[in-house]
Parts: C-alpha cells; structure tokens; sequence
C-alpha cells in the first residue's frame, strides 16, 4: 500500500494540502493518508502560548484535533483511507525525516503559503527544506490549488548528464502512482531552429529511460523560467510538475534565488521536488 505522510500544524494551508492528499489518496489505487503533527509542545489558545497539561492531556487534545482533521476530510472524501500519528521533537523536518525512512513513506503532501514575504520566510521554510531533506518525493501545494485527477504531468530538465543527474527511479514511481501524460520541457534563452547534436543525445536518453510513457518533448526558446513553464502549464493544462534538483544545496541556490522558489509561492499547480 502506497504511503502519502501529511504534516499538519492544523492551519488553513496545511488543511488545503490534507484535503488535495485525501482527494488523491481516492484516485490512487491501494493508497492511504497518514496525518501527522510534529510538537515539542501542543499550544493553545489564540495567542499560541503553551498549554500547561501534562504531556498525558496533551496527546489527549492533540489526538482529538487529528480526529476532527480527519472527520472532516472524509465528510468530503469518505472513501480516502485515513490514518493519523503524533511524533514529538523539537525540529519538524528532522523528525519527519526519520519517520519517512521508518515508516517507509512513498510520498510527503505539504502546503506552502506565500502571501507576504513574512510567511515565505517563517511559513515556507519547512516545506523547503523538507524538499531539500527528505529520503522521498515532497509534493509541494501551493495556497491557491484543488485537486483534479492527475491526467498531465511536465518534466523540467536542463537536458545535461540525465543519465547520472535524472532519478529514474523515484520519478518512475510517482508517475505510476497517477499514470499520466509525460511531457519532458527544457527552457533555454540559446534554443534555434535547430537543436545541438548535445541536447539531441539527451532527448535520445531520455526517450529511453521514459520509454513506457511516451514522453512528449517541447524545447522552449524563453529567458524567463518561470515565464515559459506557466504558460506551458497553461497551455498544455498541466496537473502536476516535476523538479529534480541537482544536489542537497538545491533550496538555497535553486528555491531562493531563481525560478524554481517562484513556481513553489506562485504557480496554481503543484510541484513534486524528487532527489537523486
């Protein structure tokens, strides 16, 4: 049974990305949610200031606040299989790191928000240094996505060393989990008419690797990134896409300061982020 973990702090955004998982939990064939809340302390109150119970009326609480979570998914969703758990730890990502491996997780559904710079600092971070950190696929929702059935999914690559700079693997995973159209796009300022002998071996690599789902190549002729893939997004109605960062330092030299950070805040489609 495939495996999708939801982090939850219980805020708007983090509801979103839990409904957008049990939605496609529902699609999935033998998939189930895990909910999850990560807390060295549970807080309480609007002002968030610490609750004083002990950690006995604290699991108490906390345990009715997933069930509720849960209750009201499957008031939309009834037939999405829903598991909940508690983990304590003073770090999110790390204790979520070591219940992905633990737990053999195929998947990580959270949100993000980025309504002012503010919550992209102090909001963001989690969910992109969990991308940066995780042993598998982190599937990013943004603030303003509902879920569709996952019928077109595009690839951004940049077309170098894809044998050794592509996860096959992995990536083959997620694609089977929806079984959906491949598209494969490159965006490069320095595309002609003609395509170099270079990027022609690559799509010839590529062709192979992702023989079984026929893939459909595009090569964009475009200075800005972001530009090009939302209109390809558009265009193409694409459901779901896919990044491959090239090594762990990804968040900070792709998520904050180029395109890739501007997909995560800004695109209305989600974004799966798939290591080597």
């Amino acid at each position: 049974m495939k495996k999708l973990l939801v982090p939850t702090d219980f805020s708007d955004t983090s509801k979103n990305a839990a409904l957008f998982a049990a939605q496609m939990a529902a699609d999935i064939q033998n998939a189930k949610i895990i909910l999850i809340h990560v807390s060295d302390k549970i807080t309480g109150g609007s002002d968030g200031s610490p609750l004083t119970e002990d950690d006995d009326d604290r699991r108490v609480i906390l345990t009715q606040a997933l069930s509720q979570l849960k209750d009201e998914l499957l008031a939309v969703v009834p037939q999405a299989p829903i598991e909940f758990a508690m983990e304590k730890g003073s770090s999110l990502v790390e204790t979520l790191t070591r219940y992905v491996r633990y737990q053999a997780i195929d998947i990580v559904v959270m949100g993000i928000t980025g309504a002012t710079r503010l919550e992209q600092i102090f909001m963001g971070s989690n969910t992109l240094d969990m991308a940066k950190e995780s042993a598998c696929p982190v599937l990013i929702i943004p603030p303003d996505a509902k879920y569709r059935t996952i019928k077109n999914v595009v690839l951004a690559s940049d077309f170098k060393e894809v044998e050794t700079s592509i996860p096959v693997a992995p990536l083959k995973a997620t694609l089977d989990l929806f079984k959906p159209a491949l598209h494969i796009v490159n965006v490069d300022s320095e595309h002609y008419v003609e395509l170099t002998d270079e990027y022609k071996a690559e799509r010839k690599k590529l062709e192979v690797m992702f023989k079984d789902y026929k893939p459909e190549f595009s090569f964009i002729r475009q200075y800005d990134f972001f530009d090009a893939i939302s209109q390809y997004v558009d265009d193409k109605n694409i459901d779901l896409i896919l990044i491959v960062p090239k090594d762990r330092s990804f968040v900070p030299s792709l998520f904050k300061t180029s395109h890739t950070k501007r997909l995560a805040y800004h695109s209305h489609v989600p974004i799966v982020a798939i290591h080597e």
